[in-house]
Formats: C-alpha cells, structure tokens, sequence
C-alpha cells in the first residue's frame, strides 16, 4: 500500500529537481527592440509648386517620424489661395495626427509629429487656420 501511495503522490506532484533536464536554458532571452524603436526620425525638406504638392508631404506626416520643412515661396509668389488652401489642409492633417504647425520666416512653414514640440519665438508666427 505504500508504494502505491508513493508512485500516486509521484505522478501527481510531477518530477523532482533531480528528474529536470538539465540541458534546458536557466533564462530566457527576449528581443525586446521592436520596428519602432528601430525608426530615426527624417527632417524632410519640401516645396510647394502646386496644391497637389501637399500629398507627399501628408503622406510622410502620417508616417509618423517625419518632421517636414515646407518652402511655400514658389506657391506664395504664384496663387496665394492655392497657398492658402494648402496650409489648411497641412494644418487639418496636423491636428490629427496631434502634431504641431509653426510659420519659420516668411518662405517657410515647420511640421512635426506627435512627440515633437517647436520652439516658438518671436520670430516664428503661429499658423492659422483661414
């Protein structure tokens, strides 16, 4: 009666320290980096001709790790309500993405994601919407 009792308490308790395999690894090592921490930041610089010049800069905004300088000049001297029409649109995809807007001179305009803050001065205009 005994060993019965030995051998239930032995299948129910599972092995001993000395039964464990011991070529199994004492720790496991996890990859703890991920795409994103992988991902640098681009400061990209763009121009706008026309109004449909806005799409590669929206589609690299909404990327996430682009911060975007906008020369406006060439689109400011030729239609001003094209221009126009483009920073409302630069600064609707802006306030989506919970980035910031932020005129830089008169020629330029400076774009950034999320986890990016512009220093504004005096020099620097905040863009507003028309």
């Amino acid at each position: 009666m005994k060993q019965f009792f030995s051998s239930l308490k032995a299948k129910i308790s599972g092995p001993g320290y000395e039964e464990l395999d011991s070529n199994e690894p004492e720790y496991v090592e996890l990859d703890h980096e991920n795409a994103e921490s992988k991902q640098k930041v681009i400061v990209r610089p763009f121009q706008l001709d026309d109004f449909e010049d806005i799409k590669p800069i929206l589609d690299a905004l909404r990327e996430g790790y682009t911060i975007a300088l906008v020369n406006i000049r060439p689109l400011k001297d030729r239609d001003i309500i094209e221009l126009k029409r483009a920073i409302n649109k630069l600064k609707k995809t802006t306030d989506a993405i919970e980035g910031e807007i932020a005129g830089f001179g008169e020629d330029y305009i400076v774009v950034t994601p999320a986890f990016a803050t512009i220093h504004k001065t005096q020099q620097m205009g905040a863009v507003k919407e028309e």
